[in-house]
């Protein structure tokens, strides 16, 4: 039998000083070992543990030389003068079989000091330059000269041991980097995505911006919203991951295709925003308005959100070994963490009110009649919206050339009419440039069954499609009647002609003369023009007179103008509870979620404007309303469980973090292989011994517990 002591070690360690690529023969030779029975003995009496080596024929030298191929480099330092590989931690060395019983040996000399013995040294590359931390995660030994490591040539343990290393590691800077990548992208993709959700009010208004600048009709929304929920749902499970990670003590290491995919995802986002900025930049008063309706309820799902993060948070504060760590993340944690609990002193919505001054429900306009459910501007539209029980009817009305005014939203005739098969010569002239003639030829309705603009279509019934195929270009006098019949208010805007226009002087005339042939009472009619309004008093004093400009309310009470047609976005609820001590009504549009509807209900908007009625009809009353008190109530309430909560998880998770042993990933590793009997799972069986003879266990306690035999040397098969 061969003994092996700790002054075996330090002669190996000056045989490799001298020679930086020993050889296995080398290390055997350091050792006198001889094959055969034979053995030899070397005495230490310092040490006080024999290690005992049992002797091995040749075919199993040779068969543990071809498992344990193993080379070592020297790796020089100035900060550590040397260190030993953990050769113990290695079942068999060359020729020779190592028990488990020889750490003590080792750990009893006082120039033998373990450290971290819970990763393998031989993953460092090449000639790569190391410091005293990265000796430290490497499991291996400080003594007093150099750095033997040990690299284990079998490709597939190699590769093993290189992702439990990393799995381990501090995470770089450069990965650290990507983290904070990862974590700004997905906030910009909940910003984007909360706007996109909101924004569905104005959907039709975004299609039509693109159909000005392409020409073509196409629903924009759809590629959007898809890419935005498949980026935001891709970088939300990257952020749960890297969740885990952090609460599991884990290296961040985002693999290179997650990098790429968020980086395509970051710049989709921007180059998103920005597009949205320029084309459609007034949207963005959605999000802030929106937030009436939805930041109570956000606040209370934000508080429980980072609730919950106080479990990670805690468990890295009680892992942490510096003290100045631990302060930064508490105080940032509670940083946040207050700023949620104070955030509803800022949070305002026209809903927190006392239900008793909730003021009448607001009329609702059809907005170019019922455009969800019809075509738009036609006399099928209108009909539909007088259907849903609208107060009144909008509409966009433009003159011919032969001084006829009609319905007409659009510049030219192409995307609701099939102007480019009666008329395909003249397909991009101006809609004004036509004769009412011409344009009675033309069919208005057939291209809402063709483009489906709303997705409704499939709901229509067979009747319903008939009655849109045959639609025709409304004129304004048909409006009239029709609206007079139902004694409904009509407000439009008139559009003045073009300088060459035969009309471009007479529009108002031409206008006032269509109303008059109507036989509509003047008080059902809403002016808008700003053009000659005084000679227009003078004609019919009995209009309301309305503005299509937001201004002062001396101002509309000099001009005589009694009522304001804005969107929504343009005024406040300051602007409108003032517009209403002034007696100055308020018509907004568009109008289309029950959400927007319940919010202007609140602030006290008199009416509004839609293309869905049939949907603002099914709101009868807001969609949530909550006395001062009651909303007082729900948010001490959820910050004092929020506080209580997060208090006990700190103390939880510094009383688990106490009661457990030191951290040891071989034991965690090992618990997921206990049916495998493999090197690998020796080797970190050895390591495990390491960390607890260190921390003053007992090594043959562990060995029990692992079920493995010292004698020899296998770990014993479940």
């Amino acid at each position: 039998m061969s003994k092996v002591t700790p002054a075996v070690v330090r002669l190996l360690v000056r045989e490799v000083y001298k020679n930086p690529r020993i050889t296995f023969k080398a290390m055997r030779n350091c050792f006198s070992l001889t094959g055969g029975n034979t053995s030899s003995t070397v005495n230490h009496s310092g040490c006080g543990q024999d290690v005992s080596l049992p002797a091995q024929s040749h075919g199993e030298r040779e068969t543990g030389r071809t498992q344990s191929r193993t080379s070592f480099r020297l790796i020089r330092n100035h900060s550590v003068s040397s260190v030993l590989s953990p050769l113990f931690s290695l079942k068999n060395f060359g020729s020779v079989s190592i028990l488990p019983a020889s750490l003590p040996a080792c750990i009893s000399d006082t120039n033998c000091v373990p450290v971290w013995a819970c990763r393998r040294a031989q993953l460092l590359p090449s000639g790569r330059k190391t410091n005293e931390s990265v000796l430290r995660q490497t499991g291996a030994f400080v003594t007093s000269g150099m750095l033997a490591v040990a690299e284990t040539a079998g490709a597939t343990e190699g590769a093993w041991w290189k992702r439990y290393q990393r799995s381990h590691d501090d995470t770089t800077k450069w990965e650290l980097l990507w983290s904070l990548i990862l974590l700004f992208t997905f906030s910009l993709l909940v910003v984007w995505s909360y706007f996109w959700w909101e924004a569905d009010n104005d959907y039709n208004e975004f299609n039509w911006f693109l159909y000005n600048h392409s020409g073509e009709w196409t629903d924009g929304t759809v590629p959007i919203l898809a890419t935005t929920a498949a980026g935001f749902t891709y970088v939300a499970f990257l952020m749960v991951l890297a969740l885990c990670h952090v609460a599991l003590g884990q290296q961040l290491n985002l693999h290179w295709l997650h990098k790429i995919g968020v980086t395509a995802a970051l710049l989709t986002t921007v180059v998103g925003i920005i597009s949205v900025s320029q084309t459609w930049g007034q949207e963005w008063d959605v999000i802030p308005i929106s937030l009436q309706a939805t930041g109570p309820f956000l606040h209370v799902g934000a508080l429980a959100a980072a609730t919950a993060l106080s479990w990670i948070v805690a468990g890295q504060v009680a892992r942490a070994e510096k003290t100045i760590f631990q302060v930064v993340v508490v105080l940032l944690y509670l940083s946040v963490l207050l700023g949620l609990y104070f955030l509803p002193l800022y949070i305002t919505s026209p809903c927190i009110m006392d239900p008793s001054t909730l003021k009448p429900r607001p009329e609702v306009f059809g907005h170019q009649g019922a455009p969800v459910l019809a075509p738009e501007n036609t006399l099928w539209s209108f009909q539909r919206a007088l259907q849903m029980n609208v107060t009144g009817l909008e509409a966009d009305v433009t003159i011919s050339v032969d001084g006829v005014p009609f319905l007409m939203h659009d510049v030219t005739l192409r995307r609701t009419t099939d102007v480019e098969k009666v008329f395909p010569d003249r397909e991009r002239n101006e809609a004004s440039q036509f004769n009412w003639t011409d344009l009675q030829q033309l069919n208005a309705g057939q291209w809402f069954l063709k483009d489906d603009p709303f997705w409704t279509v499939n709901t229509m019934s067979l009747q319903e499609k008939n009655l849109t195929a045959k639609q025709s270009v409304c004129s304004l006098e048909q409006l009239l009647k029709l609206a007079s019949y139902h004694n409904n208010t009509v407000v439009f805007r008139l559009r003045r002609p073009p300088p060459e226009h035969p009309c471009y002087t007479t529009w108002i005339n031409d206008t006032l003369e269509a109303v008059q042939d109507s036989g509509v009472l003047q008080n059902l009619v809403m002016w808008t023009p700003d053009d000659e309004r005084a000679q227009v008093k003078q004609l019919a004093p009995g209009f309301i007179q309305t503005s299509l400009v937001k201004r002062s309310p001396e101002y509309l009470h000099r001009s005589g103008i009694s009522r304001l047609l804005l969107r929504y976005n343009q005024v406040s609820t300051s602007d409108i509870i003032d517009y209403s001590r002034n007696n100055i009504s308020l018509t907004l549009y568009t109008v289309n979620e029950p959400w927007l509807y319940s919010v202007l209900w609140c602030s006290g908007v008199s009416s509004v404007s839609s293309e869905a009625p049939h949907i603002l009809r099914k709101v009868p009353y807001p969609t949530w309303l909550l006395r001062p008190n009651e909303y007082c109530l729900m948010w001490v309430s959820s910050d004092l469980i929020s506080f209580a909560v997060v208090i006990g998880i700190f103390i939880l998770q510094k009383y688990r973090m106490s009661g457990m042993r030191s951290y040891n990933p071989e034991q965690i590793m090992l618990s997921a292989a206990v049916r495998t009997s493999s090197r690998d799972i020796n080797v970190m069986k050895e390591k495990l011994i390491f960390s607890e003879v260190r921390n003053g266990g007992s090594a043959e306690e562990l060995y029990e517990e692992l079920s493995f035999d010292s004698y020899t040397n296998q770990s014993v098969r479940q």
